[in-house]
């Protein structure tokens, strides 16, 4: 969405590099190609405006930190000035004290709320919620099936008491105020404790179906309003929702189509001409692309910094727990990363989503950003389908792979025996990375850490005893771990455990305050 505003913003501070200090020429210029970016992606003019000037104003006063150069300083007030206009902080839904909490949605006409809703009522339910959704929208035709098609997907329970029009000569009949009053005490009596009403598009000029969607809002008394907003629609998003919070008076944004190639203006404007916060973002088109919108983040999205947050949030959400166990232990007892383990990993990492979205989340993104626009996820299945075309011994030593299996793994997976060969070459690559961490040696290149080994000379990794490698017989093999884990089990240990003493301890020994051995036995 924001990649051309980042591009220009991007090659503006590059500009700032390398100068000591900034004269007022300077700043004035900076400020200049920041305008000019803004509104090459359909950003208010009013926002625009204010934006630069509070940048200029801040750029030129006495606000300077000895920790940044005057680049980095004029970065910091960019970012504090986004996250400004794009609401100052995340604002979270506000839920009801008592009974259910009642949530409307409103938006123009395909702005994409019925599907919204869906996606809405599963992060809810992710949450801990009991939601429902409740059809109110009976104008638009099949809109009442769709809505029950989405929350069948999303798990979640519709109230569709009408099915709503089915084509556009249909003439409407059922009464959408009834219809979501009706939900509400559905809800309260079947104890679902978040309500969400998907109503009928509407146009900003449309006077009956605004007035439709303000009875509905006085009969339902909602406890948050959701103006849904197509973040493709440009600088028409400002007029839109004017029309719309003077209508209905909503009491947040949600951004819908945040993944499409427009340029973003929606997001920048709205909620700085509004006064409302965005408070969640629609960034594909599965129910799970769904999430919290973070002005902070998208600030740092838009310039380029990274949102390494949300990254972290989406691996503790799917990253399997006990996986992320077992490897560890693996680590710790340096055994052999095999390629049952690399195959789990990159299980691991499809659960998180889209690995190019993922990859576009870590700063500096938009350097290679051609090249991830080239990358094709489908290569996550094949290196799936070669490991899962080797044997069970062949993943556990993949050393004996010669050219006949290579060929017959390439023949099972579909693919050119040279992918394989690569494969195996970087997981042979993989392989020793793992085995020097696991030594405490640190990565490659790079100092070792305190405690952990590494950063020393070479002559003391020599000296090292070297693990045995594994017999390619598989009995033999096999034979070989039970002898290894049974020496591991009785093994007895050579020093103190937690601090206790293994012989007889003389406290006179210790450079100690007079009278404080008697602390230590008692003497």
């Amino acid at each position: 969405m924001f990649n051309s505003l980042s591009d220009r913003l991007t090659a503006t501070f590059k500009n700032l590099r390398g100068k000591g200090r900034l004269t007022e020429a300077d700043v004035d210029a900076t400020v200049r190609e920041i305008r000019r970016a803004l509104l090459d992606a359909d950003v208010a003019v009013p926002v625009v405006r204010e934006f630069t000037g509070r940048i200029r104003e801040r750029a030129l006063g006495a606000e300077v930190s000895a920790a940044l150069n005057p680049s980095q300083q004029i970065v910091k007030i960019v970012n504090e000035e986004l996250q400004e206009i794009l609401g100052g902080e995340t604002r979270r839904i506000r839920l009801a004290k008592t009974g259910p909490t009642i949530i409307m949605l409103a938006g123009l006409q395909g702005a994409g709320k019925t599907t919204l809703a869906g996606k809405l009522a599963k992060w809810l339910k992710a949450q801990g919620h009991s939601p429902v959704l409740v059809a109110a929208d009976l104008q638009r035709p099949n809109a009442v099936t769709q809505l029950q098609i989405v929350g069948e997907r999303a798990g979640v329970p519709v109230f569709a008491p009408h099915p709503g029009t089915t084509s556009d000569l249909d003439v409407p009949t059922g009464d959408p105020v009834a219809v979501a009053r009706a939900g509400v005490d559905e809800a309260r009596q079947k104890l679902h404790d978040v309500v969400i009403v998907d109503t009928a598009g509407r146009l900003g000029v449309d006077a009956d179906m605004m007035d439709q969607a303000r009875r509905i809002r006085q009969a339902i008394i909602p406890n948050e309003v959701l103006f849904v907003i197509d973040s493709m629609i440009g600088q028409d998003a400002v007029n839109t929702a004017v029309a719309f919070d003077e209508g209905v008076n909503f009491t947040g944004v949600v951004l819908s189509k945040l993944d499409g190639d427009a340029r973003g203006g929606a997001a920048l404007s709205v909620a700085s001409v509004t006064g409302k916060p965005v408070m969640f973002a629609s960034t594909g088109e599965g129910l799970d692309d769904f999430e919290l919108f973070h002005p902070d983040r998208m600030a740092s999205r838009i310039l380029d910094m990274g949102d390494v947050l949300t990254l972290i949030e989406q691996a503790e959400k799917n990253w399997d727990k006990d996986e992320a166990a077992r490897m560890a232990k693996k680590f710790a007892d340096q055994e052999d990363f095999t390629l049952d383990d690399f195959l789990a990993q990159m299980q691991q990492i499809r659960n998180m989503g889209s690995m190019k979205k993922m990859l576009m989340m870590m700063p500096g993104a938009q350097n290679i950003r051609q090249q991830l626009e080239q990358f094709d996820e489908r290569e996550i299945d094949r290196v799936e389908a070669i490991v899962r075309s080797m044997t069970r011994h062949e993943r556990l030593a993949p050393k004996i792979i010669n050219g006949s299996r290579r060929a017959r793994i390439a023949r099972g997976s579909g693919v050119h025996v040279s992918e394989v060969n690569g494969l195996l070459e970087r997981f042979a690559q993989a392989q020793k990375m793992m085995k020097k961490l696991a030594q405490g040696g640190g990565m490659p290149g790079m100092p070792g850490m305190p405690g952990l080994g590494g950063g020393g000379s070479r002559k003391g990794a020599k000296n090292a005893p070297k693990k045995k490698a594994r017999s390619g017989n598989p009995a033999k093999a096999a034979q070989e771990l039970r002898e290894a884990e049974n020496k591991r089990a009785n093994a007895v240990p050579t020093g103190a455990a937690f601090g206790q003493a293994t012989g007889d301890f003389d406290p006179s020994q210790l450079n100690l305050p007079k009278g404080f051995d008697k602390f230590l036995g008692g003497k």
